[in-house]
């Protein structure tokens, strides 16, 4: 049966350090899905029939797709009777949307719309929690899901924030700086007299950890308090603070050339990046880095050719 294949591929990999939790229920569902055709083996047949009944869009099929190839070659290596499909059939390139970049101005009126949130008797740190919690993002550069999966035990001493198993299941230190830890620490003294048993730092109605639903709606009607980004076709996400501050930091970096590397390695290491390439992005997602990166080059080539 297919379905053990799965569970045993899927413990394979997790042991590896992979999450794989839609993938897991993806290969699952295939392998339902193949049993009710009687097939022993993967087939390219029914794997292609099964990507296009399963997904409504053709991204979806590719990455379905994609990850029944990637399950059908390791087994392929222990049977040559099983297929491999061909996941490209699919392929559609992916553009990353341009980021928002807020000013300095809209971070603070932002911040002064949280403060101003209407109060909630089930919720009495509301106004605290989405001023902190803001704050935190457009400080550090933390993901959403870092921000909200934070707990007490997670605040070290000398203001430094331990982010624990992260995306790609990696771990790593991020210091605060001293108006930001001490922000902070004002916070959990206000926390402190509403919170119950949970050791979330941000919580929501009824003292439980905050969902992301719940931030991102929030949110959109802070910025419409604040006045930022409306009128636009594709409205500001809580997520372009983290590429504000990734921008921010970038146009602050040494324009000498010998410093460029220590300074995209030290980001990328801060922001957890997997790969460098990740960092590198936000340079030409922003019009402004990518006028000042051509401003440098001009002056380069000018040196060299006087």
């Amino acid at each position: 049966m297919l379905i053990d294949d799965v569970n045993r591929y899927i413990t394979l990999r997790r042991s590896q350090g992979f999450k794989l939790e839609k993938t897991a229920r993806h290969l699952e569902a295939f392998a339902r899905y193949a049993a009710e055709r009687a097939d022993t083996h993967i087939r390219i047949e029914s794997a292609l029939d099964w990507s296009a009944s399963t997904a409504s869009t053709q991204r979806a099929r590719y990455r379905k797709l994609q990850e029944l190839a990637h399950f059908a070659r390791f087994l392929r290596a222990e049977d040559p009777l099983h297929e491999v499909p061909d996941h490209h059939i699919f392929y559609c390139p992916v553009s990353r949307p341009t980021p928002y970049i807020y000013s300095r101005d809209e971070i603070a009126r932002m911040l002064a719309a949280a403060g101003n949130l209407r109060r909630q008797k089930p919720s009495p740190l509301r106004q605290h929690i989405y001023v902190m919690l803001i704050g935190l993002l457009a400080s550090t550069g933390l993901r959403v899901s870092e921000a909200l999966n934070l707990r007490l035990c997670d605040l070290l001493s000398g203001d430094v924030l331990h982010i624990c198993q992260t995306k790609f299941n990696k771990s790593r230190l991020v210091p605060m700086h001293p108006s930001v830890a001490a922000a902070l620490r004002d916070y959990l003294a206000i926390r402190e007299r509403f919170a119950g048993t949970d050791d979330h730092v941000f919580l929501s109605v009824g003292g439980k950890p905050m969902g992301v639903g719940t931030l991102y709606a929030a949110f959109h009607v802070i910025l419409r308090k604040a006045g930022v980004g409306q009128g636009r076709t594709r409205r500001p996400r809580i997520h372009d603070l983290r590429h504000t501050f990734a921008t921010r930091v970038l146009e602050q970096c040494s324009a000498r050339r010998e410093d460029v590397a220590r300074d995209f390695i030290a980001l990328s290491t801060y922001l957890g990046h997997a790969h460098i390439r990740y960092t590198y992005w936000y340079l030409q997602a922003t019009p402004e880095l990518m006028s000042d990166i051509g401003g440098m080059v001009e002056n380069l080539i000018g040196e060299k050719l006087s």
